[in-house]
């Protein structure tokens, strides 16, 4: 693969689910397990803001034991290796590319690792457990923290920024995703409509992969080290 300029990476849950990630929607996801909308929606968090919570105080105390595997790192070397621009737009809510050396990094679901204050709007890390009692740390108020996480019904965060960048990219890489959450599920389409060359990296088959230019399927953490090699190359 001929050396791109400007490099926009889309990674999903198959680059973390090598680390041991719970994934959400493969066979005995987390949305088998739990409903979506009791976890996952402003609804859920109105009824019930402490069970909410407590699942995810139990993912966030879950990172601890996960390390970034290859992928996570080859992404991180390109980044500071390459010399174009290299920018990770993660639907992931961990902080694995983070912990690989990853600095250039748009989560559109949000973090895991922070919390949001809907009282003042604030993004603050979230050291410990959350709950619906907690003392905003920004403006003082208590019962308005949450997850910073992006649920269903809501809006992505930085699209407009996402947007922009993309469609100044050389190169679209999918990694991991399943090609069937929008709007992230449209952006090849967006890279090829503006003529940008598009790659799938991914386990198998997602529902985009007709759409990209080329489609390599298999393990994140064999596939994704020798793309990074390919372009460091030049090949």
């Amino acid at each position: 693969m001929r050396r791109p300029g400007s490099i926009l990476i889309l990674t999903g849950a198959g680059i973390s689910a090598e680390s041991g990630v719970d994934t959400f929607r493969d066979k005995g996801g987390i949305w088998s397990q739990v409903k979506l909308e009791d976890v996952a929606t402003p609804e859920g968090f109105s009824r019930d803001p402490a069970m909410v919570h407590a699942f995810y105080n139990a993912r966030r105390a879950g990172l601890a034991a996960i390390e970034p595997n290859a992928a996570h790192h080859a992404l991180a070397k390109l980044e500071r290796v390459h010399d174009g621009a290299v920018t990770l737009v993660t639907q992931n809510i961990d902080d694995l590319h983070e912990r690989a050396g990853s600095r250039n990094i748009v989560h559109m679901h949000g973090e895991l690792t922070k919390a949001f204050c809907a009282t003042c709007g604030a993004h603050l890390l979230a050291d410990g457990d959350l709950s619906a009692d907690l003392v905003c740390s920004a403006c003082g108020h208590a019962g308005g923290m949450r997850p910073d996480v992006v649920w269903f019904g809501e809006i992505p965060y930085h699209m407009d920024d996402i947007y922009k960048r993309l469609l100044a990219a050389d190169l679209f890489v999918s990694i991991g995703t399943s090609g069937a959450v929008y709007p992230a599920a449209g952006f090849v389409a967006e890279a090829r409509a503006a003529g940008i060359r598009t790659l799938e990296l991914n386990l198998e088959p997602s529902d985009g992969t007709p759409l990209f230019d080329e489609a390599r399927h298999g393990k994140a953490s064999v596939l994704v080290p020798a793309f990074a090699t390919e372009i460091l190359a030049g090949i």
